[in-house]
């Protein structure tokens, strides 16, 4: 009895699309636009900054973070970016897709302030926190 129960049911299906059965794909074009994307950065981690690193936890709204850059990504949907990291308005910065936090060892004692900004596959700044914290001179590594 299960099996023809099983094999009426596979008739049903005869002759449909999956996207008759399953409906639309989750990979069409969205109708309206995405909302913008937005960083939200926290302080560095307390315990290690105490011993003189910099553990700054972030998070992205309205995108993924995905090691895919170039034009041809600005086309997929949900957003997908990176970061741009730059360390005491140093002229360099480097750019991460890992989706971890930001970790700063080394640093001297004192004050010191990371800029991170999201950004598209094509590099395009799309939001930007900068946050300032002290190493402290018992923490600080040489």
């Amino acid at each position: 009895m299960g099996a023809s129960a099983t094999c009426a049911w596979a008739e049903r299906l005869d002759g449909l699309s999956a996207a008759d059965v399953l409906g639309p794909a989750a990979v069409v074009p969205l109708e309206h636009p995405q909302p913008p994307a937005r960083l939200i950065v926290d302080a560095p981690l307390a315990g290690p900054l105490r011993k003189g690193a910099v553990f700054i936890q972030y998070r992205a709204e309205n995108l993924r973070i995905e090691p895919v850059f170039g034009p041809d990504a600005l086309k997929v949907t949900p957003r997908i970016g990176h970061i741009h990291v730059i360390v005491d308005d140093n002229p360099w910065h480097w750019a991460d897709a890992s989706g971890e936090p930001v970790i700063l060892v080394g640093l001297p004692a004192g004050k010191h302030k990371v800029t991170i900004i999201l950004a598209d596959p094509t590099h395009k700044p799309l939001d930007s926190k900068t946050i300032a914290f002290t190493v402290p001179a018992q923490g600080a590594h040489h």
